[in-house]
């Protein structure tokens, strides 16, 4: 795989960009259930740095040397994070055992709090800038998932691609009123969202994708697999939706994600057309959403969501050759 794509550079802090509870702020009573739950009291903490949310996300360390990794939000103060644990429970639940993502050990909801007790795992995120040996590892686990998903059990519950993703039409009518400054997107912007049009058809399928594949959800143990982590966005789509969105970072770290596409087994066979489709698509929310005011709780986010929109707007132009 040749290093050999230009790299877009950014001053994003990898593994430093979130904003997040501390052990030490959480209710007395919420942390000796904690203990209760691990089985033995808590003696040292690390908080999880990467992604874009504020909730609690730290590997718990306990007297008795067992780790675990233990996530919590509060209903009344971080509702819509709470809310989603909540729903990234249900599904981590319904995953069939074969999945390669960290195991839901235990949950508590109540008293006004949503804590998730996950499966420790050793292991590190992804060099950035990404490696070609990581990545390899990361598209080997999503054929694996695709192979236990497909199709998609039906214990999960899940919606559609298409009925999911409808709201990132509407970006399109956004850089319409207000085009981001990127080049060519005024000469091009209604190619792209026509493109952008046709997602639903495109991206339909009978397979579980995760669809929020990044560095800060992806785990490499010692033995170099990869484990998905973070599954509050999973739909059912087509098998090789992850594998194209997974490769918006080592693009933009200067991977040949092209070489990637043309031999692996999601993406071999799958249509250029239909792989810049989905690039239109997520290129219209990347760019719109990155010029909206950033939350406070993650000071990140904007200049994360403005770089991928410029790895994927680079990309899709010279697919499409608009250069």
């Amino acid at each position: 795989m040749a290093q050999d794509v230009a790299v877009i550079p950014t001053t994003i802090p990898h593994g430093r960009t979130a904003r997040r509870l501390e052990w030490e702020y959480l209710p007395p009573m919420l942390r000796a259930e904690v203990a209760r739950r691990c089985g033995s009291p808590v003696v040292a903490t690390e908080s999880q740095g990467a992604g874009f949310t504020p909730g609690f996300a730290s590997v718990l360390t306990c007297a008795d040397g067992s780790r675990h990794f233990v996530k919590a939000a509060s209903v009344r103060a971080q509702r819509a994070f709470a809310l989603s644990y909540r729903e990234e429970a249900r599904k981590l639940a319904a995953l069939p055992a074969a999945t390669p993502a960290p195991r839901l050990r235990w949950v508590h909801d109540a008293d006004d709090w949503v804590v998730l007790g996950i499966e420790h795992v050793a292991a590190r995120a992804p060099y950035r800038p990404w490696r070609a040996s990581d990545l390899e590892a990361t598209l080997d686990t999503l054929e694996q998932c695709a192979a236990v998903l497909s199709p998609a059990p039906a214990g999960l519950a899940l919606g559609t691609f298409a009925e999911e993703f409808a709201p990132f039409l509407a970006h399109w009518e956004t850089l319409r009123t207000a085009p981001a400054d990127v080049p060519g997107l005024v000469a091009h912007l209604e190619e792209a969202a026509a493109l952008a049009g046709r997602y639903a058809e495109v991206c339909a399928g009978d397979t579980v994708v995760h669809t929020d594949i990044r560095d800060d959800n992806v785990l490499i143990t010692a033995g170099g697999r990869a484990l998905l982590c973070d599954w509050n966005w999973p739909v059912v789509g087509a098998a090789w939706l992850d594998s194209v969105l997974t490769l918006i970072g080592p693009r933009g770290d200067g991977l040949d994600v092209e070489a990637v596409l043309a031999t692996r087994t999601l993406t071999r066979d799958v249509p250029a057309e239909h792989v810049d489709v989905l690039l239109a698509l997520v290129a219209g929310y990347f760019l719109a959403q990155s010029a909206l005011p950033g939350p406070p709780t993650s000071p990140h986010m904007r200049a994360a969501q403005r770089w991928q929109g410029e790895v994927v707007w680079d990309w899709l132009g010279e697919r499409r050759s608009w250069r």
